[in-house]
């Protein structure tokens, strides 16, 4: 019986030897799967950061530049419409320089053709248009009021029409652009009788061609 004993211990032993380096072997497995499913991740996580790091710096540069293209589309826009603006504005003076050189008569005391001195600053105004708008051709039309002949009358506004203008010859406007025409009575300004009316009459309009 003790044979027997003897005999099965070393069995036994190599046994626990044998399980003892399983449960080692089983150990050293798992660490080395571990480990490799561990540098797996971090080599994921290394190739994977530089790609975000350039996916965002591609966004941050796509949205600057729209950004800044948008910005130059407002600047651009608002420089289109200031010159439109002043372009409209100037087009606007030049209209009502224009009506103010028609609108604006000279006028005469009763059966005179000389000139007032306010005639003479009206003149000067309309000579400065005038060589400002060098293409510019105008007709001097003399008007009387209705007392006189009818032959009078034209042959006072034509005298009204003529001094005005040598007056503006006198200034630099060139003879040729200057045509003179007498309406005597014939188209009054004021049809009244009244003497306001007729100090209305007895003027030069001037008509741009």
């Amino acid at each position: 019986n003790n044979d027997n004993k003897a005999s099965l211990t070393p069995l036994k032993r190599g046994d626990k030897v044998m399980k003892n380096r399983a449960w080692i072997n089983l150990v050293m497995v798992i660490l080395v799967a571990g480990l490799f499913f561990t540098v797996s991740c971090a080599k994921k996580t290394v190739v994977s950061d530089p790609t975000t790091i350039e996916d965002q710096a591609k966004a941050e540069a796509d949205a600057k530049a729209k950004a800044q293209a948008e910005a130059e589309r407002i600047a651009q826009q608002n420089l289109e419409d200031q010159m439109a603006n002043e372009k409209a504005l100037k087009e606007a003076k030049v209209m009502a320089a224009k009506k103010r050189f028609e609108n604006q008569d000279i006028h005469f005391e009763y059966d005179s053709s000389e000139l007032s001195s306010m005639a003479k600053m009206v003149l000067k105004e309309k000579a400065a248009w005038l060589k400002t708008n060098y293409s510019a051709v105008v007709t001097i039309e003399g008007h009387c009021d209705e007392r006189g002949t009818t032959e009078y009358n034209l042959a006072l506004g034509e005298r009204r029409a003529s001094t005005a203008r040598s007056y503006l010859i006198n200034l630099g406007i060139a003879a040729s652009r200057l045509n003179t025409i007498s309406y005597g009575e014939e188209q009054p300004k004021d049809s009244g009788k009244t003497e306001s009316a007729y100090r209305d009459n007895r003027r030069d309009h001037f008509a741009i061609d």
